[in-house]
């Protein structure tokens, strides 16, 4: 028989759950509460990716609403094969994309992200290292929006390449390329400006 001063104890603890899978769970059974509480986590990544996707704040916002609507209505829906993140960036661009397409605005051609050419290794870094805030601002204004939203989706909103994959529905060696050309006109537009201003 062990006495009390030599068992040892065993701790089980729970799996932490993760809080905006409950914010969702929430939202299935009908909390308006944890709507807002999912609003107020995802509004500004939400709201900076949409800017950049439509290129106009009005619309963003517009698009930004259906998407807590579709949120609302599908929230009973999510599987968890990706991060609650991830889930709502693929709702709000097929928003974006729905009301791009009824309001006949143009989306970028897939095919002119590929035109751009490559120009030795990979000196963009340094050029982006460079360039100011409104500079780098102006410039993406500029980019086909395939290419805007591929940079925010990775260096705005943190994306993985799985998780833009899975967000822009194409393969990761797609979305890696994506990014590089995008990278590549960025620079190419950096470049560009500088050459302009001096």
């Amino acid at each position: 028989m062990q006495n009390a001063a030599t068992r040892e104890v065993t701790w089980v603890s729970e799996p932490v759950a993760d809080p905006e899978r409950c914010i969702l769970d929430r939202i299935a059974r009908g909390d308006h509460n944890a709507l807002a509480e999912l609003y107020a986590r995802f509004q500004v990544p939400l709201f900076r990716y949409l800017v950049q996707l439509t290129g106009d704040d009005g619309v963003a916002e517009e698009v930004l609403q259906d998407t807590l609507v579709a949120v609302w209505r599908s929230a009973a829906g999510f599987e968890g094969r990706s991060t609650v993140q991830t889930w709502l960036i693929g709702i709000a661009r097929r928003q974006a994309h729905n009301t791009l397409r009824r309001r006949a605005l143009p989306l970028a051609d897939v095919a002119e992200l590929e035109v751009v050419p490559a120009r030795g290794p990979e000196p963009e870094d340094a050029a982006l290292a460079r360039a100011e805030r409104e500079e780098l601002a102006a410039a993406l204004r500029c980019l086909a929006p395939a290419h805007r939203e591929v940079l925010v989706l990775a260096f705005v909103n943190g994306l993985s390449y799985r998780e833009m994959a899975r967000v822009l529905g194409v393969p990761e060696g797609t979305v890696k390329s994506r990014l590089s050309n995008a990278k590549r006109a960025l620079r190419t537009l950096l470049e560009t400006s500088e050459g302009v201003g001096s």
